[in-house]
This record gives structure tokens, C-alpha cells and sequence, in this order.
């Protein structure tokens, strides 16, 4: 992207962090943000990275250790389009003996979109250790359940500027389309 995702303006606020913050408020009693430092401009509730390297699998762990609890809902701050109605499927069918339920798209497994439980901490742990920072090798070990979930752009990841104008142009027809 070539700058920090997260401080992208979006959804009528100043950045990616604070649209997905107060979105999902709405659905969850705690949203926290994780990440290596304070750098929002907004009163959110932080969890800083516990380890120095930077990557999905840094920021469960210390969710995990900070928070002390038994279950996490998980999304990446760059996947701005995925619902209400996504996120209650996965905890309708989620199945709480699994370590993760985990949204899966056309694209495979949205590690990044999941419910995690507190029986996933060893494993990661033991990941982080060896250096193998990869969510997708991780879930690849533990009892799982994916939900498969029919939708062309929930899963539009903003890594590159072409396809964050591409969002912005999606969120304004998703937005107009909702006004007429």
C-alpha cells in the first residue's frame, strides 16, 4: 500500500481503524485494536503487539494474554465489507469444541475473520516460537470448523491503493444504492 492501511480514511472517518472500531462496537460489548503502538487519532481500547516481530499470529497471542479470555471474534482492520450477517453466521454455526470457526471465501480460509478460542494459544505459541508466523499453517493443525460464506466482495482486502479505490468506489455505490 505503501502507507499504514489502518490510517486510511474510510466510511466517512478518518481511518480504517476507527470504521471498523464503530461498526463493530455496535455488534460486540469490548472491540479492541491491536497493534505495535498508539497511533490513532480516536479513544479506543488498545492491545499492543507483545512481541517485537510484527504479524496476525504476534497480535493473537497477545489478544490471548492480555485479555484472558475463553473466546475472540478477529477481523483485519483492511477487510471493511464484512457484515453483521458474516459474523452472526459464524457465531450461529460455530461450534464451541473447535479451536477457530473461520470464515472461508472463494479465495479459501479468512484467518482473519474468525472466532478463535483460548484452546488455539498453545499451538500459536509454539508457531511464534519457531518463527512460523502464518495463521493459515497454524488452523492447518488445529480441529476447525470453516463456514463457507457466498459473497462476491465481503472479503476485499485493501493491500494495494488500486483496490482501496476500489472500496471507496464500492462503499459510495453500496451506499447510494441503500438511499434510492
Amino acid at each position: 500500500m505503501g502507507r499504514d492501511k489502518a490510517l486510511l480514511d474510510f466510511g466517512g472517518y478518518s481511518s480504517l481503524a476507527e470504521y471498523q472500531y464503530r461498526r463493530l462496537s455496535k455488534l460486540f460489548e469490548k472491540v479492541y485494536i491491536s497493534a505495535k503502538e498508539d497511533k490513532f487519532e480516536f479513544d479506543v481500547p488498545l492491545v499492543l503487539d507483545a512481541y517485537p516481530t510484527s504479524s496476525p499470529l504476534v497480535a493473537l497471542v497477545s489478544i490471548f494474554e492480555m485479555l484472558n479470555s475463553e473466546e475472540i471474534f478477529v477481523l483485519s482492520v483492511d477487510a471493511p465489507f464484512v457484515t453483521e450477517e458474516i459474523i452472526g453466521r459464524l457465531y450461529e454455526v460455530g461450534d464451541v469444541t473447535k479451536s477457530a470457526t473461520v470464515a472461508k471465501g472463494r479465495g479459501g480460509l479468512e484467518p482473519l475473520c474468525s472466532i478463535y478460542r483460548a484452546s488455539i494459544l498453545p499451538r500459536a505459541k509454539e508457531a511464534l516460537e519457531q518463527g512460523n508466523h502464518r495463521l493459515s499453517d497454524l488452523l492447518s493443525h488445529e480441529s476447525i470448523e470453516s463456514v463457507t460464506i457466498e459473497s462476491s466482495n465481503s472479503f476485499m482486502n485493501l493491500n494495494r491503493p488500486s483496490e482501496y479505490e476500489e472500496a471507496l468506489k464500492y462503499q459510495y455505490l453500496e451506499h447510494s444504492s441503500s438511499i434510492i
